[in-house]
């Protein structure tokens, strides 16, 4: 059987198309996930500094927190004022931020880490260190400084 120059032309068009594909995916899933990853040097950062407008700058206005069974914050709102109230009572450190994963998919992102937080009271006394695990669910948004911004988030306090 002879097979013709276009017809050979052809399959190897095909074929460099089927490996080129996945190369053209990945740079942009791993551009995505060092935003992604910025972004949290970003927020630990400003949690530590006490910066409110710039956490409430990496939070989507509609966003839906579970910070424990009973605590559900809905809106941006409802997240700066209670973190307004931590904030006023306790400096803040991420001593631990192990992402496990991150899933990037079109304009959304999920990541999931294992944190620990020193609390420091201001007006004195022990500190206290709080571990979990977090998944936090994060969109493309314009008005965020980092391009992303958190949209839903919840935390697993470790029971250890």
């Amino acid at each position: 059987m002879k097979i013709g120059k276009r017809t050979c032309s052809n399959w190897v068009l095909l074929v460099l198309c089927i490996v080129a594909l996945p190369l053209a995916v990945h740079p942009q899933n791993e551009n995505s996930k060092n935003e992604i990853l910025k972004n949290g040097e970003t927020i630990r950062k400003a949690f530590s500094d006490g910066d409110i407008e710039k956490i409430r700058s990496l939070h989507h206005p509609d966003v839906i927190k579970a910070l424990g069974y009973n605590d559900l914050k809905i809106g941006r709102d409802e997240v700066i004022s209670g973190l307004e109230e931590t904030l006023r009572n306790f400096n803040l450190e991420f001593l631990k931020n192990d992402v496990e994963s991150i899933l990037v998919k079109d304009n959304i992102a999920i990541e999931q880490t294992k944190f620990s937080i020193k609390g420091t009271p201001k007006t004195g006394g022990e500190p206290f260190i709080f571990m979990g695990r977090t998944m936090v669910t994060y969109v493309r948004y314009d008005k965020s400084p980092t391009g992303w911004a958190t949209i839903r988030e919840i935390i697993q306090p470790a029971t250890n």
